[in-house]
């Protein structure tokens, strides 16, 4: 008895000091990555500035074009961009928003706060330039509130070193920004609104990193009024960091980051959504996803390997409620330096099940990087990643990947390649790395990405809408040699010819569908020899938006984005 009290006391003591050693180390981790200016604003001067033509590609099931554009859609040479963030207008989403750290100059890794906009469903882009020129500002957060108004959360530092946060917002219906509001704020800031109708609709929650906080040694706030103020700074149990934050069906808050221990923490509140409340978490559970957030990897040698994402399902279907994580993350006990993992909680985020993996490349030496992830209202799971599978040389070259999943994320769809192969080291201004994050929004009909590449030869934002079909890129080519489908004009106004081509004789059927899978025209719908036919499309009545015109012949299908505009 009397060695008993003394092996407990020595045990106590253990435990005590690991944890007080991984709090330790998680927040010195925590330190490891932060943004500071080391250098002046150093623009392009005018008479240097050279531009080729814009990046536009569009293939089946994705139409990607470059954001960071002139007048003219052409590539500013000589400037970069990277770590966009993407909202799409609830009330209208033929208005969609893009923000990154724009660089005017590859030569200064000067950064500021660059957008661009689009009015017609991301078929075009205009770049106006910079939020405050001039001034240094980092990790752009973009979202937008019911009421159709766009917010732009900045990161700056202050002349005494304080790292603060400013969110800009634009009129209802408008593109044009006011001229900020302080927002506590730190280093590696996330922002969610909340858009579910209920106690909390139009609230903006916002947390960063503790250990670059204004308000150290808090780092979370939120606003009740529409982002007129934001409230003083609180804590979240297990200290997240590099992490995301989203809302559930019924206004629930759940923000998700790296945490003590090197776990996934999620933490969540039910009432922070209740206006003047005390903030409750509820609970915050480590979530395992067999690996941990990876800073600094060879792929992105100053940056993260991807911050951890955090969405639910809203649907009203039989998952609702269901809380989905996802990161690329450096796995346990394996030498592979990245992997797309996901796991989902049936409990409102109390319990989650054991972690699987998305991409199905079984190698042990590439990197599965950036992993991002969105829900779309009707429970659909996109996810997107980097990928250097498709390297000759078994280096960083990179491609983009997409999987989704409609059975709430039991199983996936085949990894389908949705880009040319590129370089992520080139362009880099005057730091290593493309950024840390890429964004993305998911509607029934698809996935709305912002993200960055060098598929120009230079480091450059670009939006891709992916639309999500049951067959992979392999039967995509073999299935469109046999039935394939063109339009022009694209976009048009009233009238565009809808021109396909069949291999083979066949019961042809022909229809447009908007977005939500609402069929608005059957054009055709007939036996048909092989050869080529063209119809026209005829449709004055009809809302701007985005259409899919789809080609079915027997077992096989084809389909083409088509975007319709508003006659000015």
């Amino acid at each position: 008895m009397n060695y008993i009290k003394p092996a407990f006391l020595l045990i106590l003591i253990l435990a005590i000091s690991t944890a007080i050693y991984a709090q330790i180390d998680h927040r010195s981790i925590s330190k490891m990555h932060n943004e500071a200016p080391d250098e002046k604003s150093v623009p392009m001067p005018l008479e240097e500035v050279k531009t080729s033509p814009g990046y536009v590609f569009e293939a089946s099931g994705i139409f990607t074009i470059q954001a960071n554009v002139d007048e003219d859609g052409d590539n500013i040479l000589g400037d970069a961009a990277n770590e966009p963030s993407i909202a799409v207008d609830p009330t209208d989403p033929n208005r969609i928003m893009i923000g990154w750290r724009q660089f005017d100059n590859v030569s200064s890794n000067f950064r500021q706060a660059g957008y661009a906009y689009s009015t017609d469903a991301g078929q075009s882009w205009t770049f106006p330039g910079s939020i405050d020129a001039g001034v240094f500002r980092s990790d752009p957060v973009l979202d937008c509130n019911n009421d159709g108004i766009f917010f732009y959360n900045s990161l700056t530092i202050n002349g005494s070193g304080d790292y603060l946060c400013t969110v800009y917002k634009t009129g209802a219906g408008n593109v044009e920004w006011d001229e900020g509001t302080f927002a506590q704020g730190g280093d590696k800031q996330w922002m969610r609104i909340d858009n579910t109708g209920g106690t909390g609709s139009g609230n903006i929650y916002s947390n960063w990193t503790m250990s670059y906080s204004y308000c150290w040694p808090e780092y979370f706030t939120r606003s009740t009024d529409d982002g007129n103020v934001y409230e003083t700074c609180t804590t979240i149990p297990g200290e997240p960091f590099w992490g995301t934050e989203n809302i559930g069906p019924d206004g629930e808050l759940y923000v998700v980051g790296r945490g003590d221990f090197a776990h996934i923490m999620l933490a969540k509140s039910t009432n922070a959504q209740v206006p003047g409340s005390a903030i409750v978490w509820e609970h915050f559970t480590a979530v395992d996803l067999d690996g941990q957030l990876s800073i600094q990897p060879e792929v992105n040698p100053v940056g993260l390997m991807g911050q951890v994402w955090v969405d639910c399902d809203r649907s009203d279907g039989s998952g609702r409620g269901n809380v989905y994580i996802c990161a690329s993350v450096d796995r346990y006990g394996s030498v592979d330096p990245g992997d797309v993992m996901f796991a989902r909680s049936t409990d409102g985020g109390l319990n989650f099940e054991d972690p699987i993996r998305i991409n199905n490349d079984i190698s042990v030496y590439n990197h599965q990087w950036f992993a991002t992830m969105s829900v779309a209202p009707n429970g659909r799971i996109d996810v997107i990643w980097l990928d250097t599978r498709a390297d000759p040389a078994g280096l960083f070259k990179s491609v983009l990947y997409y999987s989704f999943s409609v059975d709430q994320g039991v199983t996936w769809s085949e990894n389908e390649q949705m880009s040319a192969i590129f370089d992520p080291h080139l362009g880099w201004p005057q730091q290593q790395k493309m950024g840390d994050y890429f964004d993305m929004v998911s509607d029934d009909g698809g996935a709305h990405l912002a993200w960055a590449n060098t598929l120009n030869g230079e480091q450059d934002v670009y939006y891709s809408y992916i639309t999500p079909d049951d067959v992979g890129i392999d039967d995509i080519a073999r299935e469109s040699s046999f039935a394939r489908v063109s339009n022009f004009p694209n976009p048009f106004t009233d009238k565009t010819s809808i021109r396909y081509t069949l291999g083979a004789d066949g019961h042809v059927r022909l229809s447009v569908y908007d977005i939500y899978g609402n069929e608005v025209a059957q054009l055709l719908n007939e036996q048909k020899s092989a050869g080529t036919f063209t119809v026209d499309f005829v449709a004055p009545g009809l809302s701007a938006g985005v259409y899919f015109a789809v080609l079915t012949v027997g077992d096989s299908s084809d389909r083409i984005r088509i975007v319709k505009v508003a006659r000015y």
